[in-house]
């Protein structure tokens, strides 16, 4: 029987989002002039305020406040009426040096021998139903959310926008999980007050507003996505899609005056949307050592390699840790019965272990995590983005700035899969 699986996005001005790209804004400062530097940075944000907290030990002085206040305005919170605004906010600095014991069982004096930042367990996945690997309800989620903000920033067809915004798809699914078309979609997009109640009802006006929100969300919007997907995705795009356009009504006061934001209260869209699982762990904020990021990387580097080296059509792996200890306590697998190899799920957990090397410090260097890369991954998924490499100034707190060249998204690289198609027979 058919089965319906539905997955959401938020954008990059939702209060949440908001906090992880000012983490990882941190983040990167810090690794760019010190790429050693361990950091744990969290951030809350609410009306008019950012507090930052968390630990760092680092070689090098970077300005808090000036990287915090360049986020903001990046995102687009710069006017005074959203109760949020880059200029003008109040940040406050409650961020101190790393616990001493924390670090004695990380840093073991080279990569091979250092020990995990933390313990618990980290997942990676992939399937075949998207050209990244990625699920097809989050990727279109995303993808809905990356348009509405391309044309937030343009303002020539839509000019009300506003930076907050989610996304939802549901996805109707086959009994052998291929997807038959789009159930419905979701989108709750902040905007300006646009419509006034001059010469009728204020409940006039407001529906006017959401008759015109709706109308361009799903003649403009939609169509615009779709055009970037292939003909295969374009199908599933159907006349009998059920579409909920801000439903519940009017979306004026959103972002961090809306509702308060925390780092790392966005795990699920930032990985697979549900699919698969999910360690619990978050990224923001945190430098490589901490395998909640690292590993987790390194996990949906495997997975994506061994899909799409025809291993299988979709995997999950797991790989756990203790704090300080270098080798992972294990791997498991589960290819949900779509293995395309005559070996259990076991036996390719034990290959895969064989063939790639999750100690933290060699993730660490294999990936190239130690360099400032992390504040693109803040918003619309860590997973199933392009590979590419791009040159990025920073400024640190004495004014000196440095200028790098640096490849993004590693752990989306299709470099093993010649490798893992030896190791299983397949070249």
């Amino acid at each position: 029987m058919a089965y319906l699986f539905t997955s959401e996005s938020v954008s990059e001005g939702h209060p949440d989002k908001v906090a992880d790209q000012i983490s990882d804004a941190v983040l990167d400062h810090f690794l760019a002039f010190d790429p050693q530097s361990k950091v744990a940075c969290e951030t809350l944000v609410t009306t008019g305020q950012v507090v930052l907290a968390g630990e760092v030990k680092s070689n090098t002085y970077i300005d808090l406040q000036q990287i915090t206040r360049n986020v903001i305005n990046k995102i687009g919170y710069t006017k005074s009426e959203y109760m949020f605004e880059g200029n003008s906010c109040g940040i406050f600095s409650a961020i101190h040096e790393q616990s001493k014991e924390i670090n004695q069982g990380v840093d073991r004096g080279n990569l091979e021998e250092q020990g995990a930042g933390d313990q618990g367990m980290m997942f990676g996945f992939a399937t075949n139903e998207t050209e990244n690997y990625m699920p097809l309800a989050l990727d279109l989620s995303h993808k809905i959310l990356m348009e509405l903000a391309a044309m937030r920033r343009d303002g020539s067809e839509i000019g009300y926008l506003r930076p907050d915004a989610k996304s939802q798809v549901t996805i109707e699914y086959s009994d052998d999980h291929k997807p038959l078309r789009i159930d419905s979609i979701v989108v709750s997009t902040q905007h300006d007050d646009f419509v006034k109640a001059e010469g009728k009802s204020q409940s006039e006006a407001d529906n006017e507003m959401l008759a015109k929100i709706r109308k361009d969300i799903i003649e403009i919007l939609i169509p615009r996505v779709k055009a970037g997907l292939s003909a295969e995705l374009q199908a599933l795009f159907g006349d009998d899609i059920k579409y909920h356009i801000n439903p519940t009504g009017k979306f004026v006061i959103g972002g961090p005056h809306g509702d308060s934001g925390l780092t790392g209260r966005k795990i699920i869209v930032d990985t697979y949307g549900g699919k698969g699982a999910h360690g619990g762990g978050a990224f923001s904020g945190k430098d490589p050592s901490k395998v909640d990021r690292s590993a987790a990387y390194a996990a949906r580097h495997i997975a994506k390699n061994v899909v799409a080296a025809g291993v299988a059509d979709q995997i999950l792996v797991q790989v756990s840790y203790a704090i300080g200890v270098v080798e992972p306590m294990g791997v498991f697998v589960d290819t949900y019965g779509s293995s395309n190899v005559d070996l259990t799920d076991g036996q390719i957990a034990s290959k895969i272990k064989e063939l790639f090397d999750l100690r933290p410090g060699l993730i660490e260097k294999n990936l190239k995590l130690r360099n400032p890369i992390y504040s693109p991954s803040a918003a619309y998924g860590h997973m199933g983005r392009k590979n590419e490499t791009v040159t990025k100034t920073f400024v640190n707190g004495t004014g000196e700035e440095k200028t790098l060249e640096l490849e993004l998204f590693t752990w989306e690289k299709l470099d093993r899969i010649e490798d893992v198609k030896k190791s299983f027979d397949l070249a």
